[in-house]
């Protein structure tokens, strides 16, 4: 009984651990679309339901404890082959476009585990009047496995160690409870060789890894990000120009020029031209420090705050030398939590301004920086003539919401600013600012440059509030309930 529930405990483990790597890939291929983790987990339950189904057939047989635990044993060391699942689907979505394609991978690997639990039960529980009782503890030890491997997995080893390195562990782990199922000479010998394999093989299955699951059929071989940065909070790769993608989706580049812009970066000057003094600011989203950097150099900000839920953003900014001064910015206090929960708990805080320069509308979770309730938040936090400045990544819906919430509204490109004091954009005032702004001891553009950077902006990227509330007009506005643009535009 005793290997027994330590067979069901390292079965819920590793196969948790796997739905949590998977998890990782699949979100990271998809972008972080919101049906990733659905049809991830669907895969994952289909395989857990076949592997079930095919337990069930090879007990029918009633061919004793012994058979049980070898049919266990070529499972547990099959199950290790899901180490290649990663690099797999990386090779599918490199060549077809589509992650999708590599869900039954994931119905395969679950499946392996799924009928270990029942040949364990089956081979460790006798049919005798404590049945019942011997096989809820198996039920239990099994739980208790899930649980530990969702959260020292997720929580806990994918912040320490990158996704290869989890995935041998969990490979290894594997095997060795092949092993220990059968420890013949025979068996000891081939997981002792599988188990070289993998440790040999995992640099060259993972290398180009991020890079394939990323550019996709523009994947170019021998291509490699120039730095990666892997935590429980998500991926986030640079390219070597300086460009950065969070969870597989464009996230900024590391730029503060509104004259070389690569970034669209002179939308972040802009708040000069739409608020006269903007004291104190907040902002949420930190990716490339960028922006950050631009809003603490205006002369009329005093104190800016940046809530950034992932650490990964600060490590790289000691990196690059155009943002690297942020982190010791004497205006700038940054602080590790998710937006909504902060402004929650901050209550008490009011801002001039509220800026958030967020990811993509569709992707998962979005609706939480994008609602109603959220904006009605954010409207809590401003001061009397306060502006609300954030990123629609081109949402009609999300422009929708703002200008419902508050009394005025404009556009920036795809950027609203709302209100409910008279809003408009000063031209004039921002051309002031951008002629006299500096970064660094250097002014950010010349005079004839700020000229036509204020002409480029008032005439092609700004939206007065007439022409934006036409624009929206037959939007749906989002809400906590009907998840905004995750799910449908």
């Amino acid at each position: 009984m005793k290997l027994g529930l330590a067979l069901a405990f390292l079965s819920g483990f590793v196969a948790l651990s796997q739905e949590i790597a998977w998890f990782r890939v699949y979100s990271f291929a998809s972008g972080a679309s919101a049906d990733a983790f659905a049809l991830m987990l669907c895969a994952y339950l289909l395989g857990i339901a076949l592997g079930a189904l095919a337990a069930h057939r090879l007990c029918a047989d009633d061919a004793g404890r012994d058979r049980m635990l070898r049919h266990a044993s070529w499972l547990f060391a099959a199950s290790a082959s899901a180490f290649l699942l990663p690099p797999a689907l990386a090779g599918v979505t490199a060549t077809a476009e589509s992650w999708q394609l590599g869900l039954p991978l994931v119905v395969l690997a679950s499946g392996l585990l799924g009928a270990v639990f029942p040949l364990v039960s089956h081979a460790a529980v006798v049919p005798d009047e404590r049945s019942g009782a011997n096989f809820s503890y198996l039920y239990l030890a099994n739980i208790v496995g899930s649980a530990a491997g969702s959260l020292l997995t997720g929580f806990w080893l994918l912040d320490r160690w990158p996704l290869e390195r989890v995935a041998l562990a969990l490979a290894l782990l594997s095997l060795a409870a092949a092993a220990a199922l059968r420890p013949r000479l025979g068996v000891l010998a081939g997981t002792a060789m599988a188990a070289v394999a993998c440790i040999y093989s995992a640099s060259t299955l993972y290398g180009g890894l991020y890079e394939k699951l990323q550019f996709k059929s523009g994947y170019q071989p021998g291509e490699r990000f120039a730095r990666v940065v892997e935590n429980r909070g998500g991926v986030i790769t640079v390219t070597a120009d300086g460009t950065v993608y969070g969870g597989g989706v464009y996230d900024g580049a590391y730029n503060v020029s509104p004259v070389a812009d690569v970034n669209g970066i002179v939308r972040a000057y802009a708040l000069a031209g739409l608020h006269p003094a903007p004291r104190e600011v907040l902002m949420i989203g930190l990716s490339t420090g960028s922006w950050a950097l631009v809003v603490a150099e205006h002369s009329g900000v005093e104190r800016l705050t940046i809530v950034e839920i992932n650490p990964g953003y600060l490590e790289l900014l000691q990196h690059y030398p155009a943002v690297s001064a942020l982190s010791r910015h004497p205006k700038v206090t940054i602080e590790i939590d998710d937006g909504r929960r902060w402004l929650v708990r901050h209550r008490a805080r009011r801002f001039d301004a509220v800026v958030v320069n967020g990811t993509m509308h569709w992707r998962a979770n979005a609706t939480n920086l994008l609602s109603r309730e959220f904006v009605a938040l954010v409207r809590s936090a401003l001061k009397d003539g306060g502006v609300y400045y954030f990123n629609t990544t081109g949402s009609l819906r999300a422009a929708r919401t703002a200008a419902d919430t508050f009394r005025h509204a404009v556009g920036i490109g795809n950027f609203v600013a709302a209100s409910d004091a008279p809003l408009a954009l000063d031209a004039e005032r921002f051309r002031r600012a951008l002629d006299s702004w500096t970064l660094g001891g250097r002014p950010v553009a010349e005079k004839s440059q700020a000229e036509k950077i204020a002409a480029k902006l008032a005439g092609e990227l700004y939206v007065p509030e007439a022409q934006l509330r036409q624009r929206v007009a037959a939007a749906e506005p989002i809400t906590d309930d009907n998840m905004g643009t995750e799910w449908r535009d």
